[in-house]
């Protein structure tokens, strides 16, 4: 099988051919479903699908997601992601009049396990009304570029630059005090227009500094839009597994429980010990083992081992 390569803000992205059916045509091969995005998901997200699946992706023209929420703030997200992921598949359903939709939703901050460590969370759901499902898929990464730092002219950046990635990742930048109405400026990736936003924004700046952030829209996100497209898979896998009761499409993981026995004592530990997996539509559920087989947890991790 051939192979097709996409280039999209500095990163590179190898697909089998998206034309060629799956050997075993499952229930979307053949059907078109509409993704919301305004900032170039399709291009990791279409392929995926069209190999696994079958599936065509179509994006409608002029759809405003940021309607829902930005991640510069000028639309405050209301709601939990999926909620408002869910709410964006619609929205694309609606513009395009099909029954199928999808739209993930991203959010960043500190990890509250790990000190410092930014951490993305990046969530995709599938909407099938036909059958009226909703399927869910997520990951969890540190493999992220968020971060931020205030500045007054360029020369304080330091190595901020090289840890964000720029240019083949973008940057904004935006007032650091007061005038929390001022239109921040997106997609920054040449040193001159850092600059002129930057001398900008610290003169406005109530403090003499700028604010300057990582552009964390998948389109000017290289590092986003590869965890977008892992997200594609694993959602595309999933939609090829179907429930052990029903045959409906979706099948998979949807919580944990924790619990995990101390190899030393035995005690429940706060790790998880089995997944639990269930049909996007029937009430049917079962338990599986961990992914990596693990039985125990070890001694550290006990509250009475090591309290």
């Amino acid at each position: 099988m051939g192979a097709m390569l996409i280039k999209r803000g500095g990163a590179r992205f190898r697909f089998r051919k998206a034309g060629r059916a799956p050997r075993t045509p499952g229930r979307y091969h053949g059907c078109a479903a509409v993704l919301s995005t305004k900032h170039g998901k399709e291009v990791v997200v279409a392929p995926p699908l069209k190999a696994l699946l079958g599936l065509a992706v179509q994006v409608p023209a002029g759809l405003d997601t940021d309607t829902l929420g930005t991640f510069t703030g000028e639309v405050e997200r209301v709601g939990t992601p999926l909620e408002v992921a869910a709410r964006k598949a619609r929205l694309g359903m609606d513009a395009a009049g099909l029954s199928l939709g999808l739209a993930s939703e991203g959010s960043f901050g500190p990890d509250p396990r790990v000190p410092f460590a930014p951490l993305h969370h990046e969530l995709m759901v599938f909407v099938d009304d036909r059958l009226q499902i909703q399927v869910v898929e997520q990951m969890t990464t540190h493999r992220t570029n968020y971060e931020h730092i205030t500045a007054a002219s360029f020369a304080d950046l330091g190595d901020f630059l090289d840890r964000a990635g720029f240019p083949s990742h973008a940057v904004v930048v935006r007032p650091n005090a007061g005038l929390k109405t001022w239109p921040p400026h997106k997609g920054l990736r040449t040193v001159e227009a850092l600059q002129a936003a930057l001398r900008e924004c610290a003169s406005a700046s109530r403090d003499g500094l700028a604010r300057v952030e990582t552009d964390m829209r998948a389109h000017m996100n290289p590092s986003r839009l590869a965890v977008i497209r892992r997200l594609a898979f694993r959602l595309g896998r999933r939609l090829l597994r179907r429930c052990p009761a029903c045959e409906t499409p979706g099948w998979g993981v949807v919580e944990v429980v924790k619990g995990l026995p101390c190899a030393e004592c035995g005690h429940p530990t706060g790790l998880v010990g089995e997944l639990v997996a269930a049909c996007p539509l029937c009430t049917h559920r079962a338990n599986r083992p961990r992914y990596d087989g693990r039985r125990a947890a070890p001694a550290r991790d006990c509250p009475y081992c090591n309290p």
